[in-house]
């Protein structure tokens, strides 16, 4: 695994960290501190980065865009977006796209190259691993061919949810009704 910086991937990152702070600027200080923690080491793609790596995410939405495919994670016992580690991959548009194809069996995907939603959060120690950070870039993937998954050993279940099912749930994790509220509020931008 080359665990050396790439320079004009990480110039690639930084770029796409100040467009999501021009289309989100009310989350410009999440973005700088995701700049931040890209400039902290040559390994912050890597799992041996112990206080923390990158992970991506695929907000997998349907043909229709009204449904987004959400995993019943086996370890963290949450319905989430489909996702995982970088291992090493700095193209986290590419890492999104490969953990929905892994984690749903969907072929015929396509992500969208920039940033869709940013999200730290604390992973709790499990066996020989210690707590550590997430720092999770999200892209929106699109499934434009079938849309029958197949649950992987990550998950226990998969399902596709409405959009609007998953922004009015309470019981939703706060960052999945934010995505849900972007994609909400992009869907009725761009029909306007």
């Amino acid at each position: 695994m080359n665990t050396s910086a790439s320079p004009s991937q990480d110039v690639s990152l930084h770029d796409a960290l100040a467009s999501y702070t021009r289309r989100w600027p009310d989350e410009a200080e999440v973005a700088r501190s995701f700049a931040a923690f890209l400039d902290e080491a040559p390994t912050v793609f890597e799992r041996i980065h112990l206080e923390g790596h990158f992970t991506a995410s695929s907000w997998l939405v349907d043909r229709s865009g009204t449904r987004v495919l959400l995993t019943h994670h086996r370890k963290l016992e949450r319905w989430l977006q489909l996702g995982g580690h970088a291992d090493g991959d700095r193209n986290l548009a590419n890492v999104a796209l490969r953990e929905a194809e892994e984690e749903s069996g969907l072929t015929d995907l396509r992500v969208e190259p920039e940033i869709f939603d940013l999200d730290r959060h604390w992973i709790p120690e499990r066996g020989d691993v210690p707590g550590h950070w997430h720092w999770d870039v999200r892209y929106v993937v699109h499934a434009e061919g079938g849309e029958d998954y197949v649950v992987s050993e990550e998950s226990h279940d998969l399902a596709w949810r409405p959009v609007d099912a998953v922004l009015a749930d309470p019981g939703s994790d706060e960052s999945m009704r934010r995505m849900a509220a972007k994609w909400t509020k992009r869907g009725t931008a761009e029909s306007a």
